[in-house]
């Protein structure tokens, strides 16, 4: 009896284990049927490389190809803008760095012992060797002239303000492109958003519904215009801002120059050698 006991409680504590057993040797087998349906199951073939590739019918190159003359006009008239602005943007901002090296060789000149030969020691292209120049040549063709019947101070004023003036309008050349490039870029791609609107419009009414790809060409080609426009424009207005700003800073230095200049050559030495030479 003893014993019956024993093995009955024996088996009843081995109970759960059995159960577990089952449950893992169930998840064994489930999983093992599981991974040989997968081994058998074929996989799908890889894509063809013959198989066309899907192109976007509403990105740029399609509104090059499939887009009218107008629209084609549109962008070339853009991209000359784009690159006019950065061609002069770049080369007025090399003009005006050289005025600048320019401006600080100034010091030389000053240091000359008369305007003369102060003005061979600048570089011939300087701004401020062309003042200088034009001050001597005024000192030195006022006698024996019409212009004798003005006075020398005033005389030379002029013809050093003259040569101020060509200075400045060098400086300003090209800037009239920015500003023209910067306020009428976003209404030429206006016009090119309203002409995409319009084929919008015109494709709705042919189809005679108003579906997604009747009307997401022409949508995008109207986006496309206007980004286009306004990638053209603030560059242009930013560097049209920034240049007017180097351009009065560089011209107080060559006014500065210029004044020094003219009360320089009221004195009788350099009067004297301006005259020799």
């Amino acid at each position: 009896m003893r014993q019956d006991v024993v093995l009955f409680s024996t088996h009843a504590a081995l109970r759960p284990v059995r159960r577990c057993l089952r449950a893992g040797l169930l998840a064994a087998g489930l999983l093992w049927a599981g991974t040989v349906a997968a081994q058998e199951t074929p996989l799908p073939p890889p894509p063809s490389p013959n198989v066309e590739q899907v192109v976007n019918p509403y990105g740029i190159e399609a509104l090059w190809h499939e887009g009218d003359w107008v629209a084609r006009g549109t962008l070339l008239v853009l991209l000359v803008m784009s690159a006019g602005s950065w061609y002069i943007g770049i080369v007025k901002l090399i003009e005006q760095a050289q005025l600048m090296r320019d401006a600080r060789r100034t010091r030389t000149f000053w240091q000359a012992p008369s305007i003369a030969e102060g003005v061979s020691a600048l570089r011939e292209e300087s701004p401020f060797r062309y003042i200088a120049e034009e001050g001597l040549n005024a000192v030195a063709h006022h006698e024996g002239t019409l212009v004798e019947q003005i006075e020398l101070v005033t005389w030379i004023g002029m013809s050093i303000q003259h040569a101020h003036d060509i200075v400045n309008s060098r400086l300003q050349g090209g800037l009239a492109f920015l500003a023209t490039v910067g306020s009428t870029a976003p209404f030429v791609g206006l016009f090119g958003t309203v002409w995409g609107i319009y084929h919008a419009l015109t494709a709705i009414g042919i189809a005679g519904q108003a579906s997604i790809d009747k009307v997401a060409g022409p949508v995008g080609e109207a986006l496309i215009m206007t980004a286009f426009g306004l990638a053209v424009a603030v560059p242009a207005v930013l560097g049209y801002n920034w240049l007017v700003r180097r351009n009065k800073v560089a011209m107080e230095l060559v006014r500065h120059f210029s004044n020094e200049v003219h009360m320089a050559l009221l004195g009788k030495p350099d009067r004297r050698a301006a005259k020799a030479g």
